[in-house]
């Protein structure tokens, strides 16, 4: 209604952009005739999968494909200023007291030389004939309106001294300086858990709020949009497919597009999948939490041979039910003397083949290192690890890894292929026409054209790459694999694409597979037990069902009450509940 009464903040008709590719004179069109326009105080979120166009778009709002070689057409106006032919001083006013933008990654966009509130000065005086003094005042009291606590204090701090919830925080108190009337969020949740990003969402619904903030918000994650906008944009292939309040467009989609997006979102309440193998774990052996929250034990038995004939690329279950992976009393702990900081502090749980243990808290809760120390990545400062019954020290036998961002865990200089072939080449293999024949198949199993052996990381999706990195996983035949937030960098069709192959190939291979990540709807989805993890500890362990259903811990209702909801007034019910402190 808003929108028709006053006049729009942001207008974008008929919007192209095309990128220069390959030969001189050749372009791939990335927005392809987009319209739409945003009215003061409103927020529009722009979703879809990654390549659809969407950052495009919100870079385009500032101008920022300026000089890059892009070549745009149509007419992008922000309140009343055309971007395409602004000149540098009056584009760069557009980029301070009328919009700005906040990154995906505030790590590399944080220089991390200098402290954070001389950054926020700094871009303070940019666009303020100000003091250092009156700007590193202003940088303060930014920073303190985002919920940095200690704001002067911590205005000295490096980036890296700050978490990463914090340093999203402090680019939206950069963003928020120069009182724009524009905020453009791209991707400002992605790599934050549940909590931390549910604290995002309710601080840009507060500015909204308390300065009528019009907000554009990109998300590849529908229920973050779901939480924080008004309407609704839906991008395909640089094009619009629907728009509308997101209440309808969420309740009855009318694109079959959006359906299949929304369709692919994991769901607390979606029907879970059937675990591969009706084979109980044990449940962890450390006594649980202080209160007593650990589940009581379930009847354990033999475990069933799992599998099939399959292409010969794993090994059936152990039919005496000896865990794949057994951790007892595992503790790790990094620094000396008063710096000394525990990660991990003794937990114990055990996984046989055929299951899925999904392993879920806040960054900082020791998931990853737990993870790093089943697979001996990490050795432990106390407890013990066993693989099939045997302790081990170091790289466990038969245990691999996925890790979370593939681009980094590839090397850029070897083809696919290589990487793949590195562990067999490592476990003796020299016979160089076998090693390309199974790389070839584990290829073909994970979905890859077995001709792309030798083309390189820069040449896929991230998608692909994740394939990748589990072809890489596969090559060595492992009973145990530990996936470290595999899917959390991805689209929610390609997430539910990677977290379908490994369910496949554990049906198929009799995998042990230890899910780490802190989206708890997709845990929910791939796990037969949860495991919840707060300050180095398991809080809560138990079958999925039950942890979801019926969670005995505060902790673990205050993480799935901070899951984003895809009904915008479920949403707004849990934002006012999340005002309340939980009691933990």
């Amino acid at each position: 209604m808003t929108e028709h009464r006053t006049q729009p903040l942001v207008e974008v008709a008929d919007l192209t952009v095309e990128f220069p590719v390959g030969a001189p004179g050749s372009y791939v069109r990335a927005v392809d005739g987009l319209s739409f326009t945003l009215a003061p105080g409103r927020a529009l979120g722009i979703v879809g999968e990654s390549g659809s166009g969407k950052s495009t778009v919100a870079a385009a709002l500032l101008g920022l494909h300026r000089d890059t070689g892009a070549r745009l057409t149509g007419t992008v106006r922000v309140r009343g200023t055309d971007v395409a032919a602004a000149g540098p001083a009056e584009l760069r006013a557009l980029r301070g007291s009328t919009a700005a933008m906040v990154f995906q990654d505030p790590l590399s966009s944080l220089d991390p030389y200098y402290a954070v509130g001389d950054q926020i000065a700094e871009v303070y005086r940019v666009h303020h004939d100000v003091s250092r003094r009156a700007a590193r005042a202003r940088a303060v009291e930014v920073l303190d309106r985002v919920g940095i606590p200690d704001a002067v204090r911590r205005s000295r701090s490096r980036p890296h001294e700050f978490s990463g919830g914090m340093r999203q925080r402090a680019l939206i108190a950069m963003a928020l300086a120069c009182e724009p009337r524009l905020l453009v969020a791209d991707e400002p949740t992605t790599a934050l858990d549940v909590t931390v990003q549910a604290q995002i969402l309710d601080l840009l619904h507060g500015l909204r709020e308390e300065r009528g903030l019009a907000l554009l918000l990109v998300t590849h994650d529908v229920g973050v949009a779901a939480e924080s906008v008004d309407e609704l944009l839906v991008m395909r292939s640089g094009a619009a497919v629907e728009r509308g309040p997101v209440a309808d467009v969420l309740a009855a989609p009318e694109h079959p597009y959006t359906r299949a997006l929304l369709g692919a979102v994991p769901r607390l309440d979606a029907p879970r999948r059937r675990p591969a193998a009706a084979v109980p774990v044990p449940p962890a052996r450390d006594g649980g939490s202080a209160d007593g929250a650990s589940r009581a034990p379930v009847d354990g038995g033999p475990a069933d041979a799992v599998g099939g004939p399959g292409d010969g690329l794993g090994v059936l279950a152990d039919a005496a039910g000896v865990p794949v992976v057994e951790a007892v009393g595992l503790r790790r702990e990094f620094g000396r003397g008063r710096g000394r900081v525990t990660a991990v502090g003794g937990v114990s749980l055990a996984l046989r083949a055929g299951q899925t243990l999904g392993v879920v808290g806040e960054s900082g809760s020791g998931k990853s290192t737990l993870g790093r120390m089943l697979v001996g990545l990490l050795e432990p400062t106390a407890g013990t690890v066993r693989h099939d019954g045997l302790a081990v020290s170091g790289i466990a036998p038969g245990a691999q890894m996925v890790f979370q961002d593939p681009t980094s865990s590839l090397n850029p200089r070897r083809s696919i292929g290589e990487s793949i072939a590195d562990p067999l080449r490592a476990a003796g293999e020299r016979d160089e026409t076998a090693i390309r024949a199974r790389v070839a198949g584990l290829l073909e199993r994970v979905g890859l054209d077995p001709g792309h052996y030798d083309r390189y990381p820069h040449e896929f999706s991230g998608g692909q790459r994740q394939r990748v990195g589990i072809a890489r996983a596969l090559a060595p035949r492992p009973r145990l694999i530990v996936c470290d937030e595999p899917v959390s960098a991805l689209d929610v069709t390609t997430q539910a694409q990677v977290t379908a192959l490994l369910a496949e190939l554990q049906r198929e291979l009799g995998l042990a597979l230890v899910f780490i990540a802190h989206d708890l709807a997709v845990v929910r989805q791939v796990s037969d037990r949860v495991a919840v993890m707060r300050g180095g500890l398991v809080v809560e362990e138990g079958p999925a069902e039950e942890v979801y259903g019926a969670p005995a811990h505060a902790y673990t209702r205050q993480l799935l009450a901070a899951v984003p909801a895809l009904d915008p007034a479920l949403a707004a019910e849990r934002r006012t509940a999340r005002r309340v402190p939980v009691p933990v």
